[in-house]
């Protein structure tokens, strides 16, 4: 392990902000953690694929890149197979690998960036899917008390795009490896969104997890920019949930408004269609943006400073809740 100072962090955030980190060092084993001197939370990032963090200035701390890597099947039974994965795998590749063994369960989450260990931190979830429903379990380093915690689901208690280790436990572990329960016998997930339309236009007729699979990503190229060609962090809003009585009203003014039933008596409402009808869809200051195809995505189009970013999200976010009276909410950890 080698620690280096001021480390420009362009590479590791999906924004491509060009931020420094006063020191960095990347971090593959408990031997590692075990032997970093002193550690205090406040002034420390854990680091894995950059792709959902905004930085707005400079880190001045030490940031801990997350490279445990490995995948390994650990057990299986008659219906699912218990895959353990490094919280530094890349999540996409594991989506993949599973696909090709026919292990079933993640399928619709396939081109999500970023790396495992960041799943259950976010409880990452696309076309009717989270990580919720397959999560097993997690080993993670405590980086006070200097040693190993294993979590259960219910130790999690995740939430929509929300888990523990975003509000109890923020800053305080590095997850290092996660555990999935995937299914020997598909249960497929089609009716959300337009995978059943991309199905049909595909011409499938045998319905399999790698079409699922090849359908959620042609959706999602569709819809959303690469961070590789225009700095972005995909979704920067949640969806927020009101009431029921709310949306009737709100469906009075806006016949069109989209939301999707809950228990409980709540509706959730799309981000992306109420920022593009605050007329923010396409939007451009400088360098920082609102992308042309979904309005839920903010971008940067070269040199736009994170503080930039953020201000334009603050605009948005009075502009929504004064045009709807709905308040949304960040899904992008902000680190400044």
């Amino acid at each position: 392990m080698q620690f280096l100072e001021n480390v420009p962090l362009a590479p590791y955030n999906s924004f491509g902000l060009e931020v420094k980190a006063r020191y960095y060092a990347k971090i593959s084993s408990v031997d590692e953690l075990s032997n970093l001197d002193t550690m205090n939370s406040s002034h420390t990032l854990v680091l894995g694929g950059g792709s959902n963090i905004l930085f707005t200035a400079d880190f001045n701390g030490l940031v801990l890149h997350n490279m445990f890597l490995g995948i390994e099947v650990i057990r299986e039974d008659d219906n699912h197979v218990y895959v353990r994965t490094g919280a530094g795998e890349n999540w996409h590749q594991f989506v993949e690998y599973c696909i090709s063994m026919g292990f079933g369960g993640i399928e619709n989450l396939a081109l999500i960036p970023g790396r495992n260990g960041a799943s259950p931190i976010q409880n990452i979830g696309a076309y009717g899917v989270e990580v919720k429903d397959v999560f097993h379990e997690l080993e993670a380093w405590h980086l006070h008390e200097r040693k190993i915690y294993h979590f259960t689901a219910t130790d999690c208690s995740f939430g929509y795009r929300d888990s523990v280790f975003k509000n109890r436990y923020k800053g305080e572990f590095m997850i290092t490896s996660v555990t999935y329960r995937l299914n020997k016998k598909p249960v497929f997930q089609t009716s959300y969104g337009a995978i059943a339309q991309e199905l049909e236009k595909m011409g499938v007729q045998d319905l399999s997890i790698r079409a699922i699979g090849d359908a959620v990503i042609r959706i999602r190229r569709s819809k959303l920019p690469d961070p590789a060609v225009i700095g972005n962090a995909g979704s920067f809003f949640k969806n927020p949930e009101v009431g029921l009585s709310t949306f009737e009203q709100l469906k009075v003014t806006y016949n069109d408004i989209v939301g999707y039933p809950l228990t409980g008596g709540k509706v959730k409402l799309a981000a992306g269609w109420l920022i593009e009808k605050a007329g923010w869809k396409g939007y451009r200051k400088g360098d920082a943006g609102v992308h042309e195809k979904q309005a839920l995505v903010l971008v940067n189009y070269g040199k736009a400073r994170g503080s930039e970013i953020y201000q334009l999200s603050e605009e948005i976010l009075l502009s929504v809740q004064e045009k709807f009276g709905v308040l949304l909410e960040r899904e992008v950890n902000i680190i400044g």
